[in-house]
């Protein structure tokens, strides 16, 4: 009994770092690179996002070799910026794009960079189809490489049509307190 309540437990927590069927994480990864600040360009609708907008994410060194991510974005309906912090590990080895990512204690994701442009852009994808994102360095990334990115997530099977595009027009009038 107790073996089998192990593996259960093992295979759950397991599940939260898969991969979507046709999601290949990329290789020749370096994360020095890929630290700093990415600003989320566009998205599948989820509730701990739901009415964001000027959404970024913070990357950088822990002391334990993981990640700290800092997830902010502000709530023009609450006129307050909303932040999350976590952590992540790669899942195998740190030259492949997958790692799990955690803001609620010992429960992990996915975080699946799917494709990556130049350390500019990045396609990152969760545990399954309904988990994406567009990221960009910039507040106003090329067209043309967001129509790429937006070509590749379909080819994967996500969902192109349901894709929030995040406004990052307002960064420097939104009050910064919070």
């Amino acid at each position: 009994m107790k073996t089998a309540l192990i593996a259960s437990l093992s295979m759950l927590l397991l599940g939260c770092t898969g991969l979507p069927e046709k999601v290949t994480p990329v290789k020749n990864f370096e994360l020095q690179k890929y630290l700093g600040t990415w600003y989320e360009i566009a998205r599948l609708d989820h509730s701990f996002e739901r009415g964001m907008s000027q959404v970024s994410a913070e990357y950088s060194l822990r002391d334990d070799g993981g990640v700290a991510v800092k997830n902010r974005g502000y709530l023009a309906a609450k006129d307050r910026w909303k932040e999350a912090t976590g952590k992540a590990y790669f899942v195998g080895e740190p030259d492949v794009g997958h790692l799990k990512v955690s803001f609620f204690g010992p429960f992990y994701g996915t975080y699946a960079i799917a494709e990556l442009k130049d350390y500019e852009y990045a396609l990152v994808s969760g545990p399954d189809l309904s988990y994406l994102w567009l990221l960009s360095r910039t507040r106003q990334p090329d067209p043309a490489i967001i129509e790429q990115l937006v070509a590749k997530a379909a080819a994967l099977g996500f969902d192109t049509d349901a894709l929030i595009y995040v406004d990052q027009q307002q960064a420097d009038t939104a009050t910064a307190a919070n």
